[in-house]
C-alpha cells in the first residue's frame, strides 16, 4: 500500500463525495457520473489548488451542482449550469489544454472507406473500426440497399443511375463469389482433428472475407467507434470542415450537433467565424494552393516504378545513436559525448548494451524503452488500399497518403484465381475504373468511391525503432491479413540489410516471416480454448 495520508470527511460530505468518486480514502479513483464539461473544469483547477480533487470538489464545484441524483444517475442541475462553471474556470486561465481534460465516446456509423480514413486522421483520439474480414457486404442494410455510400449530389446528377446501377453490380459480384470462395477454401483446407466444426467455419469465412476484400469498393460503408479529447474533437471538425470530401463536410455538423449536448464549450469555437471559420479557410487555402503549385512543378514527371517497400531514407548511424541513448541516463556524460564512445565501441560491446537494454521480452509487448527513437526510417509505400487501412491507423508515425484512383493498378491474391473466380474479380476493377474515369471530371473527390480496396495506392510512413518495432511485429502476426503482412515483413528486412541496423532488426524479435493458409486459424483455437475454460457455448 502506497503511504497516503486519507482525508476525513463529514457524514454529509461521504454522502456527496459517493456519487462522484470511486473511493474516499485510497490515492487513486476515478471520476464518475458528472458532465465531462464538469470534470474537465474540476481538473484544470486542480492543477492549481494545494487541495486535493475531492475536497476541491467539495469546496468549489458542489455549489453550483444539483447532488439530489441517485449514484448512478448524473445529478447535475443541468447543462447550462455546467457550461457556466466551466467558462469561469476557461475565463480564468485561458489555456486551451483545458478542453484535453473532457472526453467522449462517440459512434459514427455508415461512413464510406474514405470518410474513415478523415475521421482517423488524428493522432490522439481513439478509433475501433468494423473489420471486412467480419462483416460480409452480401448483406442488406434494413432498406434493402447494399451497403455502400450514395452521394446526394452525384445520385441527382447525370451519372446518379450510372453510379447505383455499377455499385450494384461490384456487390452482386462480391456476393455471388463469396459462397463459391468458402466452398474452394474449405476444400482446400479440410477440417483438422482436434478443430471443432466452428473454429474451422470461422477460419474459412475469414479466408474468404479477406481473399475477396479487394472487390469491394471505398463506396463501402463501415461503422467507427471513436474517443477523444474535447481539443482532439475541435481539430478533427475543423478539418473536416474544409475537406473537399462533401460526406466528409455533412458528417461534421451531425458530429458538432451531438458533441454540443455534451461538451458543448469544448467545442464551441468550431463554428465561431473568426476561430474554426478561419481556422479551415486557411487549410482549403494551403490545399488549393498546394494543388496548384504541384500540378505546374510536376507537370512534367511520371511515377517510377518502385517496388511494394522502399526505404527511402535512413541514418547509417543510427544504431550508434540508439546505443549511446541507451547509456545516457546510466551515465553523467553529455550526449554528443557518449554518441562519440558508442561509435568506438566494439562489435561485440555494441551488442551487449543493446542486449542489456532490450532485456528478456516474453512477448511483442515487451518493448524497450524510448532510445529506440533515436533514429528513424522513411518508407515509400504501394499496396493495395485494404493494406493501407490497417496501416493507417498507426497514428503516432506520421504518414501521408495520395488521393486514391486506380492509375497504380490492382492486386489480386493468387487464391481467387486458384477459385476459379478471377474472370468475375477483374470485371469488378474494370467496372470500378470505368465508373472512376466518368466521376473524374464532374465530381473528382466522389471518384475515389468507385476505386476499390484491390487497387494500389502509395503512402509514406515514417517512423522511429521503437514505433517501428511496435507495428512490424503486431503487423506480422500469423492472425493478420497477408497484404499488410507482406508490406512490415519486407520493411524489416530493409532494416537489417539495407539500413545495415542489424542490431535494431535482431532486437525486434517477435517479427513473423512466415505465411498462413488460414491466417485466423490459430486464433480460433485459443479463443475456443478459453471459451471451453470459462464454460461459455459457442454461438454458431
Amino acid at each position: 500500500m502506497l503511504p497516503y495520508a486519507a482525508e476525513a470527511w463529514t457524514d454529509e460530505e461521504s454522502e456527496v463525495l459517493r456519487r462522484y468518486f470511486t473511493n474516499l480514502d485510497g490515492p487513486v479513483f476515478a471520476v464518475t457520473n458528472l458532465p465531462e464539461v464538469v470534470k474537465g473544469a474540476l481538473f484544470a483547477r486542480y492543477s492549481r489548488s494545494p487541495k486535493s480533487l475531492r475536497r476541491l470538489f467539495l469546496d468549489e464545484f458542489v455549489g453550483d451542482l444539483d447532488v439530489t441524483g441517485d449514484a448512478g444517475i448524473d445529478a447535475t442541475v443541468g447543462l447550462q449550469r455546467a457550461e457556466d462553471l466551466y467558462d469561469r474556470v476557461f475565463v480564468e486561465y485561458g489555456d486551451d489544454s483545458v478542453a484535453q481534460l473532457g472526453g467522449v465516446h462517440l459512434a459514427c456509423e455508415q461512413a464510406s472507406n474514405l470518410l474513415t480514413k478523415v475521421l482517423e486522421w488524428g493522432r490522439l483520439m481513439a478509433y475501433m473500426e468494423q473489420s471486412t474480414r467480419y462483416i460480409a457486404y452480401d448483406a442488406r442494410l434494413s432498406n434493402g440497399r447494399y451497403r455502400y455510400f450514395r452521394d446526394p449530389d452525384l445520385l441527382d446528377s447525370g451519372l446518379g443511375a450510372r453510379y447505383v446501377g455499377d455499385m450494384d453490380r461490384i456487390f452482386d459480384a462480391y456476393a455471388a463469389a463469396l459462397p463459391l470462395a468458402q466452398q474452394w477454401f474449405n476444400k482446400a483446407h479440410p477440417r483438422q482433428p482436434g478443430d471443432s466444426d466452428f473454429v474451422h467455419r470461422q477460419s474459412v469465412r475469414a479466408k474468404a472475407f479477406d481473399t475477396l476484400r479487394g472487390m469491394l469498393p471505398a463506396a463501402a460503408l463501415s461503422n467507427v467507434g471513436i474517443y477523444g479529447t474535447g481539443q482532439a474533437y475541435e481539430m478533427l471538425l475543423i478539418r473536416m470542415r474544409s475537406h473537399p470530401l462533401p460526406e466528409a463536410r455533412a458528417y461534421a455538423d451531425l458530429m458538432l450537433e451531438e458533441l454540443d449536448k455534451v461538451i458543448p464549450s469544448f467545442v464551441k469555437r468550431v463554428a465561431i467565424p473568426e476561430r474554426g471559420g478561419a481556422w479551415g479557410e486557411y487549410l482549403s487555402s494551403t490545399r488549393s494552393a498546394m494543388d496548384d503549385v504541384a500540378s505546374r512543378v510536376l507537370a512534367e514527371e511520371a511515377p517510377a516504378p518502385r517496388q511494394t517497400v522502399t526505404l527511402v531514407d535512413y541514418d547509417p548511424e543510427g544504431e550508434d545513436r540508439v546505443i549511446a541513448a541507451m547509456l545516457y541516463a546510466y551515465s553523467d556524460l553529455p550526449d554528443d559525448q557518449l554518441l562519440a564512445r558508442a561509435k568506438r565501441l566494439s562489435a561485440d560491446e555494441k551488442a551487449s548494451v543493446v542486449r542489456a537494454y532490450v532485456g528478456d521480452r516474453q512477448n511483442r509487448r515487451h518493448r524497450p524503452g524510448r532510445a529506440f527513437e533515436a533514429t528513424s526510417y522513411r518508407f515509400d509505400i504501394l499496396s493495395d488500399y485494404g493494406a493501407f487501412r490497417d496501416l493507417q491507423r498507426h497514428r503516432l508515425l506520421t504518414i501521408e497518403w495520395q488521393a486514391l484512383g486506380p492509375r497504380h493498378g490492382f492486386e489480386m491474391p493468387a487464391a481467387v484465381e486458384e477459385a476459379g473466380l478471377g474472370d468475375e474479380f477483374r470485371e469488378c476493377m474494370d467496372r470500378a475504373e470505368g465508373l472512376y474515369d466518368a466521376l473524374c471530371e464532374d465530381f473528382p473527390a466522389q471518384a475515389g468511391y468507385a476505386v476499390t480496396l484491390a487497387h494500389r495506392v502509395r503512402y509514406v510512413m515514417q517512423m522511429n525503432a521503437r514505433e517501428a518495432m511496435h507495428v512490424i511485429e503486431l503487423r506480422t502476426t500469423p492472425q493478420g491479413h497477408q497484404s499488410y503482412r507482406e508490406v512490415c515483413q519486407e520493411m524489416h528486412r530493409l532494416i537489417a540489410e539495407q539500413a545495415g541496423h542489424r542490431v535494431i532488426a535482431e532486437a525486434m524479435k517477435f517479427v513473423d516471416h512466415g505465411s498462413y493458409d488460414l491466417e485466423r486459424l490459430e486464433s480460433e483455437r485459443r479463443a475456443e480454448a478459453k471459451r471451453t475454460a470459462r464454460g461459455t457455448r459457442t454461438q454458431n
